[in-house]
């Protein structure tokens, strides 16, 4: 079946308004934190490549395209040298990267400038990998920026793709963009630099803190239910926006993607895994277990937990350290989002009354946070066990440093006994600072009085300071934060 130009260049035209002289319709006021990166590439790019929008569904991709191609336009960029382009539209699928563009410069014939391609759900592009790589060597005048909500072989396609695209990672909405996004009026939080300035606070500025906090427990609490997506974020009913969450992972990626692009028959299988998935999120996989349970031999199981992963639905974290004995260990698996499965489990609101699921939630919160915020400088996250079974739930590596990170999301006061496996992994790593987690809004400030002995070749033993979950995420997916 061949698609008429005329035809091609009629859906073009309802994708790129400005080639009439229109506004975007519904372009929402606030930005992802990702906005000033994207930006910077397109406008000024450090280096000749393309980019790459990687991320699940329904995140906001498509939104930072086109507030993206505004600022394009505000600035001065000619509208017949912008083209946008869903490859998830019947027609475009169907015609070609080749024809769309052939279309576009029937249409707006090129004036001077560089071109400004943003191309959407790019993986059914036919050999994507190839044409981009072409485009980035041999078409210097082109700035290309492409999504990806499930990227088919990109890990593999990375080997030709070397030099050519430069990847922005999204992850869902951070604490700081869903409080954006919902335009509420909170009292101001106190701005940090970085983590390692609470070590430098005075006792009153960790009271004044809590006490501006108190307000932001109950929205962090249904930003864990509804999730970091931005539709769901603003439906005022939890119940549907879990609802709605629920459809879009089960019926798109799940059913629809997952066949489409992977070439997966057995669904249900899929299915089931992903739902046992679910049941043990932020929990050690299983995999005699998850075999036995749902009846699928190993490398079935072991093939849908990597098309779960390319499809940006989970994160798969090994044990600490290197070596035969990390290979042969069990994954960690986190959801890419708390609200995941909550929604797909439909459990509305229960979360809030079952303090393991709430607990289990946070967690997770709190490892999207961090791996937001650090994925770009080469960051390695892990989990640790020591002797007698202690664990550290998070411990991030990134510039030579290692910081670990205990999540304690509970009512009662998090003193040393609980955190056996911190301490010890601190000594034994000669570790300077870790932080915990934890839920009461007066559990905040370092800890005092921890039976610590000197560690070797060290001044002082570690620091350990405790921060409510809300304040640690809220500061994660603040602006210019580092740990």
């Amino acid at each position: 079946m061949e698609v008429s130009k005329e035809e091609l260049i009629a859906v073009l035209a309802q994708f790129n308004p400005w080639w009439r002289g229109e506004a975007i319709a519904d372009l929402p006021a606030w930005r992802r934190a990702a906005f000033r990166e994207l930006s910077a590439w397109t406008t000024t790019p450090p280096a000749p490549r393309a980019v790459l929008l990687s991320g699940a569904r329904q995140i906001g991709k498509t939104t930072l395209m086109l507030q993206t191609v505004d600022t394009l336009l505000c600035a001065g960029v000619s509208a017949a040298n912008i083209l946008y382009a869903t490859f998830d539209h019947p027609l475009l699928k169907l015609s070609g990267i080749d024809a769309v563009i052939a279309a576009w410069r029937e249409r707006e014939p090129r004036t001077d400038g560089p071109e400004y391609l943003f191309l959407d759900e790019a993986q059914f592009i036919r050999d994507w990998g190839t044409w981009i790589k072409h485009q980035v060597d041999f078409r210097k005048e082109r700035r290309i920026v492409f999504t990806g909500s499930a990227m088919p072989l990109v890990e593999a396609g990375q080997e030709s793709g070397v030099g050519r695209w430069h990847t922005i990672r999204l992850t869902t909405l951070s604490f700081y963009e869903y409080l954006q996004i919902k335009n509420l009026s909170l009292p101001a939080l106190a701005k940090l630099r970085s983590l390692r300035d609470l070590f430098e606070w005075p006792q009153a500025d960790f009271y004044r803190a809590s006490e501006t906090a108190s307000v932001y427990v109950g929205h962090f609490h249904e930003y864990l239910l509804r999730g970091g997506f931005p539709q769901t974020a603003q439906m005022n009913s939890i119940v549907q926006a879990q609802r709605l969450l629920r459809e879009d992972i089960i019926d798109k990626v799940l059913k629809r993607d997952m066949t489409a692009l992977f070439g997966v028959r057995r669904v249900l299988d899929l299915e089931h895994t992903f739902l046992y998935l679910c049941m043990h999120d932020g929990g050690l996989l299983d995999m005699v277990n998850l075999c036995a349970s749902l009846e699928v031999k190993r490398p079935t199981a072991q093939n849908f937990i990597e098309l779960l992963e390319a499809t940006h639905l989970i994160y798969r974290l090994p044990p600490f350290g290197y070596g035969k004995d990390v290979l042969r260990a069990r994954f960690k698996i986190y959801l890419a989002d708390a609200a995941i499965a909550p929604a797909v489990m439909l459990k509305g609101k229960s979360v809030l009354e079952d303090s393991t699921a709430l607990g289990i939630a946070t967690e997770t919160a709190v490892f999207k946070h961090l791996f937001a915020r650090y994925y770009a400088q080469n960051v390695r996250f892990t989990y640790w066990r020591g002797k007698k079974d202690r664990e550290v739930d998070l411990v991030a590596e990134v510039g030579g440093e290692i910081i670990p990170f205990e999540v304690k999301y509970r009512a009662q006061h998090t003193g040393a006994r609980e955190l056996k496996g911190l301490i010890e992994l601190c000594e034994q790593k000669r570790i300077s600072r870790g932080y915990v987690v934890t839920k009461s809004l007066g559990d905040f400030g370092p800890m005092t009085g921890v039976p610590q002995s000197e560690l070797p070749g060290s001044q002082s033993p570690a620091q350990i300071m405790r921060i409510p979950a809300p304040l640690l995420c809220y500061w994660m997916g603040a602006l210019e934060i580092a740990v």
